[in-house]
């Protein structure tokens, strides 16, 4: 069964951060236990990693369905998380402007147009994704050290060379 962490009931405008294995689905509650939400094709409850095939699907669809069929059998909670960088757009114009996009499918992509950019948009007008932002830098951060320990190897191994070079080794 599903479990919450936060505020138990959500409240229309609220966005919704469902814990898959390996990554988190973002949604956009708009009440009577509904949420709209951006999905790949490939995107599955409770797939976990499985789903995250959804980085080569190019295309996704916003669709309108209860809060309990996207969590599934995963956790979540409400996470109004850029509400300290931003001012949340009226509640009214969020639920409007989100309902007038059910049905459509838009280009999806993991890093420019995810489900967390799209429900950031609809809340605060700004499609950002800490998600992504986290990835990258830790890529930058792991690329900096990868770099920097080949740095030191090649400084190393490449001086023990020469040096035996010199000694006729």
């Amino acid at each position: 069964m599903a479990s919450t962490r936060g505020r138990v009931q959500p409240s229309p405008g609220d966005l919704i951060e469902v814990y898959r294995p390996g990554y988190q689905h973002w949604a956009l509650y708009v009440g009577d236990g509904y949420v709209i939400h951006l999905v790949p094709p490939c995107e599955v409850a409770g797939a976990g990693i499985g789903s995250l095939g959804s980085i080569t699907c190019g295309r996704a669809k916003i669709l309108k369905v209860a809060l309990k069929v996207v969590v599934g059998g995963d956790s979540y909670r409400v996470n109004n998380q850029l509400d300290d960088k931003y001012e949340p757009l009226p509640v009214g114009k969020i639920i409007r402007a989100a309902e007038l996009q059910v049905g459509r499918t838009i280009p999806y992509d993991l890093f420019t147009n995810n489900c967390e950019h799209w429900v950031n948009n609809m809340r605060y007008g700004v499609p950002e994704s800490r998600q992504v932002r986290n990835l990258v830098l830790a890529g930058v951060g792991a690329t900096g050290l990868t770099l920097g320990l080949a740095g030191l190897v090649y400084m190393f191994t490449g001086k023990s060379e020469n040096t035996n070079q010199r000694n006729g080794r």
